[in-house]
């Protein structure tokens, strides 16, 4: 098969076979094709599209890449997935919490690359913590504890991680088929029968509307059905950041007070209908039955024993869990102040993301070291009266040189005006 002819059949938007596009996938993921190559096939799927036919059939080829877990266990093995936003820390709330309703989940998540933070990276602020289970000890884990939250195996969708890399490096991340595939491709490899997506939008989302959003998630739907796989999607606002920290200890320091039933109330929201979709789907239980489980197993500390649990079981040192204060301290912080009077009217999310990043809370090569101490705590939020001089945030970081360009970042983030904004909540729509 001539590679070439391919490039140019999507270049002038024609439509791939399966053939051809197994044929990518494959001689891609062996080191055939070679990298320039490839980038131009997925700059014309950047810019051309695929349908839907495309889309399933690139997400099957590298599903196959792989190895594709089964834990052929009795209850069905539920998953959740964000596609990234800023202060995302549901994992930590929803996997512990599905755990304490009587679910398993297999939690695997990766590692964070530009503004939107890893989970995974998250995880391991906790000192001592194994997050790279063998297969065997993951099913001895969700059979005892009910569920794990682990580092995605690098034998599950093997041409994903060569593509998604590509994809990075040639400004090829923002396209539909491209995004669909590498997140079911994923998904479906890690052996769970319930797929639970929350795609995001807004400022600090790939997706930038609600239209572009549903458009993606209606994708993913389609491709775990023909999976055989039960799947929804909650649709959620990412104009604002998620709760009030930003970094990878602070995120679980915060996600700590929601599962003590205090903190944040749009993320304790978005967690509840995240965990209750989940049990809805698994045991086939009405969502209002379901929510109201959520609600009392959060409420009655039931899912933060869960989670002092989960992560006992995996080695790590749960007075930390007990005691958040002896998480590791930045070395340096900076209070910043309103330079006006007003309500905070607009929030850059995804500039706020790319402040973390400055401070050394993420990382723009896979190569890159995280100061796990850094990031930001905001006092005030979208909608907020606030008065000049009072405090906005304090910036945390290792890195003192860092401090004065993450602070003139972080003021462009935040607008103050005369009127107070209209507020979206934060779960959008549901769809099935």
């Amino acid at each position: 098969m001539n590679f070439n002819e391919i490039i140019r059949k999507k270049r002038f938007s024609e439509k791939l076979n399966k053939d051809e596009i197994d044929f990518f996938v494959k001689h891609f993921t062996d080191g055939t094709i070679p990298d320039y190559q490839a980038s131009a096939l997925l700059m014309a799927i950047c810019i051309n599209g695929m349908d839907e036919e495309e889309t399933y059939n690139l997400t099957f080829a590298m599903l196959k890449s792989g190895e594709i877990l089964n834990f052929n266990t009795e209850k069905l093995i539920a998953d959740k997935h964000s596609t990234g936003g800023v202060g995302d820390k549901t994992t930590f709330i929803v996997t512990p919490l599905f755990a304490a309703m009587g679910g398993k989940s297999v939690k695997m998540s990766g590692r964070g690359l530009g503004h939107t933070g890893g989970t995974a990276d998250k995880i391991e602020s906790i000192p001592n913590i194994k997050i790279n289970l063998t297969k065997s000890e993951i099913l001895n884990q969700i059979n005892k504890v009910g569920a794990c939250m682990i580092t995605q195996s690098e034998n599950i969708a093997v041409a994903d991680k060569k593509i998604y890399a590509l994809r990075n490096a040639t400004e090829t991340v923002e396209s539909n088929a491209l995004i669909a595939s590498s997140i079911m491709s994923k998904k479906l490899g890690c052996g769970a029968d319930v797929i639970v997506l929350d795609v995001k939008f807004g400022s600090g989302a790939f997706m930038k509307t609600k239209e572009q959003a549903e458009k993606l998630a209606k994708i993913m739907i389609n491709i775990g059905k023909e999976a055989d796989k039960k799947v929804s999607v909650i649709l959620s606002d990412m104009n604002i950041p998620l709760g009030y920290n930003i970094g990878n200890s602070l995120e679980i320091i915060e996600a700590i007070e929601v599962l003590k039933n205090n903190g944040d109330k749009r993320l304790r929201e978005l967690s509840i209908n995240l965990a209750a979709k989940m049990y809805s789907l698994a045991f086939s239980e009405k969502f209002e039955t379901s929510l109201e489980l959520a609600n009392s197993k959060l409420s009655d500390l039931s899912a933060f024993n869960k989670f002092s649990e989960i992560i006992k079981a995996q080695g790590g040192d749960i007075t930390y869990i007990e005691d958040t204060n002896k998480f590791k301290k930045a070395k340096h912080k900076k209070e910043i102040f309103a330079l006006s009077s007003g309500y905070i009217s607009k929030i850059d999310t995804q500039n706020i993301g790319k402040v973390s990043l400055i401070l050394g809370a993420g990382r723009l090569q896979k190569t890159d070291v995280l100061d796990l101490s850094a990031g930001i705590i905001l006092n005030k939020t979208l909608g907020d009266k606030i008065q000049k001089g009072e405090l906005l945030a304090t910036l945390h970081t290792d890195n003192s040189e860092k401090i004065e360009k993450a602070k003139n970042e972080f003021l462009k983030s935040i607008h103050i005006s005369k009127n107070k904004p209209h507020i979206e909540p934060v779960i959008y729509k549901i769809l099935d």
